[in-house]
């Protein structure tokens, strides 16, 4: 994975936080990423290129007027006031290649300073098993803090730990190991059609990406939210607000069309095609 710096600009330290998606249902962690970027107006540093993304070119994702500044798959941004860095993904990742292109993005992360990784994505809506409404829409965290995903800041944003994340279980342990960069048991992963429903969580990108930034010894945290294919604007918008929370930023002071707190895109006019394939094995 190589890392382009646009002409004229320079990468600043202090922004050791790096906020980025992970592809999933309802593309709410790329929306919710472009809403950050927009509204906080994060000044687009570089570009990514990896073998391992398709690639994919659109005009510009954020001026009030497409004027032909292109959109490449794996952009970084940087807000420096806020301390933050932010990686824009547009376009999935090769089928069959996501932990190796994962292990390629927590390589650069460590090599680049970064001390904390927020991963934001979204769960099927299908696959809630214990659904709880009675407090609103309810977002979902896994924190590589301690060994069983408990972070104690989390829990009194109000957010429950992802039930379902079990290192114990077999391809919570398998992604472990390959991500430690021990490929010895890669024969032993159930093939696709083998799949059971405790494999669901582990197959998605966003436990390819947290397993690998937390083997190369960053302080990962996921935070997830259920939703259905369709209108995911406002799912954006909250996880968005959770990502705020968990930084301690205040989204009242980010730069806004007068309406509000948050600057809607330009991207949001078109419509993210879902990945070709959601499950890493």
């Amino acid at each position: 994975m190589d890392f382009v710096t646009e002409q004229g600009k320079q990468p600043h330290e202090e922004c050791s936080t790096l906020l980025l998606p992970a592809l999933s249902i309802g593309n709410v962690g790329q929306l919710a990423v472009d809403l950050l970027v927009s509204s906080m107006k994060a000044e687009r540093i570089g570009y990514l290129d990896d073998p391992f993304v398709l690639p994919c070119v659109g005009n510009d994702a954020y001026g009030p007027i497409p004027c032909g500044e292109l959109a490449l798959p794996l952009e970084a941004y940087q807000s420096s006031s806020n301390g933050l860095t932010l990686l824009q993904q547009r376009s999935p990742v090769v089928k069959g290649m996501m932990v190796e292109f994962a292990k390629n993005l927590a390589n650069f992360a460590a090599a680049s300073g970064k001390k904390h990784v927020v991963l934001l994505s979204s769960l099927d809506f299908g696959k809630w098993q214990k659904i709880d409404m009675s407090s609103g829409l309810q977002i979902y965290y896994v924190s590589s803090t301690n060994p069983d995903g408990r972070d104690d800041h989390c829990e009194q944003l109000g957010w429950k730990r992802l039930q379902e994340y079990n290192p114990a279980q077999r391809c919570w342990k398998h992604l472990s190991t390959l991500a430690e960069g021990n490929t010895m048991l890669e024969n032993n992963l159930p093939f696709e059609d083998e799949l059971e429903e405790e494999d669901y969580y582990p197959s998605l990108p966003f436990a390819a990406l947290f397993s690998c930034f937390k083997a190369k010894g960053l302080k990962v945290t996921c935070l997830l939210c259920y939703c259905s294919e369709g209108d995911n604007m406002q799912d954006a918008f909250n996880l968005a607000e959770a990502a705020c929370s968990l930084l301690g930023l205040n989204p009242s002071t980010f730069h806004s069309n007068g309406s509000g707190s948050w600057l809607t895109p330009l991207s949001w006019q078109t419509v993210y095609g879902p990945p070709p394939d959601m499950s890493i094995f």
